[in-house]
C-alpha cells in the first residue's frame, strides 16, 4: 500500500483530537460521568484508540456488538497524541522504515505504543483505498493516558443509533450529514516518516 494512502483524518481543534472506543455499560457510564476510566476497564493490557469514526462504526457494527454498545468520543490532548505517534512502532515490518525484519522485531518487542493501518470505511461499511490509523497504548502508559491526557469523554451512542437508523432506512445522505467532521491531521514530517506517511 502506497504511503500516501495512509492518512490520519480526525475531528480536532487547537488543543485536542477526538478518538473513539466502544465499551459495555459497566465501563462506559462511569467514564462518561467522570471523564476518566475505572475498573472494570483493564489497566493491564493494551487499549486501542481510533480517530476514524466510521472505522469504529464498522468494528462495533454501530454499537450493536456485544460489549461494544456504548461509543465514546475521547478528547485527547494533541501533545499526547503526537507523542504516541512519535514513539509508536508499526505492527508490520515496513521495508521503507525498518532496515530489516529483525530490526523491526526488536523495536516491536519493546514498544510501548503500537500503530496499525487498516482500510478506511464508508457509511455502507465498504473498504476504501485510504487507510486509517489505530493506536495501541500499552499497559505501561495507560495510567498516563487515563489521568493526564484525556480532556473529556463524550457519549456518542445516541448519535450512533440515529445514524444507524438512517442507514437502515437507506437515507445515506441524511446519515452523512450527522457524521463528525474529520479532516487531515497535520503532523511533523519526521513523525510521519516513522509511521509510514511519506
Amino acid at each position: 500500500m502506497k504511503s500516501n494512502y495512509q492518512q490520519i483524518r480526525a475531528h480536532f481543534d487547537g488543543k485536542t483530537i477526538t478518538v473513539y472506543q466502544a465499551y459495555n455499560k459497566k465501563i462506559a457510564l462511569p467514564a462518561i460521568k467522570k471523564n476518566r476510566f475505572e475498573t472494570p476497564f483493564s489497566f493491564n493490557r493494551m487499549t486501542w484508540i481510533k480517530p476514524s469514526f466510521l472505522w469504529l462504526m464498522e468494528r462495533s457494527n454501530y454499537g450493536t456488538k456485544s460489549n461494544q454498545e456504548y461509543i465514546l468520543g475521547i478528547k485527547l490532548k494533541r501533545e499526547a497524541w503526537e507523542n504516541l505517534l512519535n514513539i509508536g512502532v508499526l505492527t508490520h515490518p515496513d521495508s521503507n522504515i525498518y532496515k530489516s525484519a529483525s530490526q523491526w522485531q526488536a523495536s516491536f518487542d519493546t514498544a510501548k505504543v503500537h500503530i496499525q493501518w487498516d482500510p478506511e470505511r464508508n457509511l455502507k461499511g465498504g473498504k476504501l483505498e485510504i487507510r486509517s490509523i489505530q493506536v495501541g497504548i500499552s499497559r505501561f502508559l495507560i495510567n498516563d493516558f487515563n489521568e493526564q491526557w484525556i480532556e473529556s469523554i463524550e457519549d456518542c451512542t445516541p448519535l450512533v443509533k440515529k445514524i444507524n437508523q438512517l442507514r437502515k432506512a437507506g437515507k445515506y445522505k441524511e446519515a452523512k450529514r450527522l457524521l463528525p467532521s474529520e479532516k487531515l491531521y497535520p503532523i511533523p514530517a519526521e513523525i510521519g516518516q516513522k509511521i509510514g506517511i511519506q
